[in-house]
């Protein structure tokens, strides 16, 4: 991802994060980052990059983005700014380790210290955070978010807009369906349902209908 001219979709705690993010990518940079709730920010600094209205980012010229945002209120944020014809980026911090032979969707975040196995797919705007492990053979659908720690095992199919909390485990060959939310240092042994949310060890259902986080 080197020499990509980045505009960050969010001025929030994890914008700060991936702004840092960027800074260790050669010839990275972050053109600015990008409001579309508070019409107060747009003019302003974040960590003195620029902040600007969403309305506003075709006048940025050559510039690709990511989101900042790790729960699924990105989806209707990546939504916006695909109507306005900006494409998508991918970062990828140069201490995650991907396999050669790993698909990485657009607007994909993988974070320092991750590690992704063989032949595993990641979807559209995947989120991986520091020192999350992805097993062999696994397929990540559009939206996952898979915060730091987490340790997903091989062969593994996460589906869309599921939420893997921190350091949580999801053992070989187990489906956590669309939507699902596995709780922070949940050990996941089952199949998990659609829009179900699991905690404990072994995870149990606790809640359902939810949609992700």
């Amino acid at each position: 991802m080197s020499g990509a001219r980045l505009v960050l979709l969010g001025t929030g705690l994890y914008a700060e994060e991936l702004i840092d993010a960027v800074a260790a990518v050669p010839d990275a940079e972050v053109v600015a980052c990008c409001e579309n709730l508070d019409r107060e920010k747009p003019g302003g600094e974040l960590r003195g990059v620029s902040i600007v209205w969403v309305d506003d980012l075709p006048r940025l010229g050559d510039v690709e983005a990511v989101c900042a945002i790790t729960t699924t209120e990105r989806e209707r944020y990546v939504a916006q700014v695909a109507a306005l014809g900006v494409p998508f980026g991918r970062l990828v911090h140069p201490r995650a380790t991907l396999a050669p032979s790993v698909r990485v969707g657009e607007g994909a975040v993988i974070q320092a210290g991750a590690i992704v196995g063989a032949h595993t797919t990641l979807g559209d705007h995947v989120m991986i955070n520091r020192g999350a492990l992805i097993g062999h053979h696994s397929t990540l659908e559009d939206y996952v978010t898979v915060q730091p720690g987490a340790n997903i095992g091989g062969a593994t199919r996460i589906g869309a807009r599921a939420y893997i909390a921190l350091g949580a485990q999801v053992l070989d060959r187990r489906v956590v369906g669309e939507g699902a939310l596995v709780g922070a240092g949940s050990l996941v042994t089952r199949d998990v349902e659609p829009n179900t949310q699991v905690m404990g060890v072994p995870a149990k259902a606790t809640r359902t209908g939810v949609t992700g986080r």
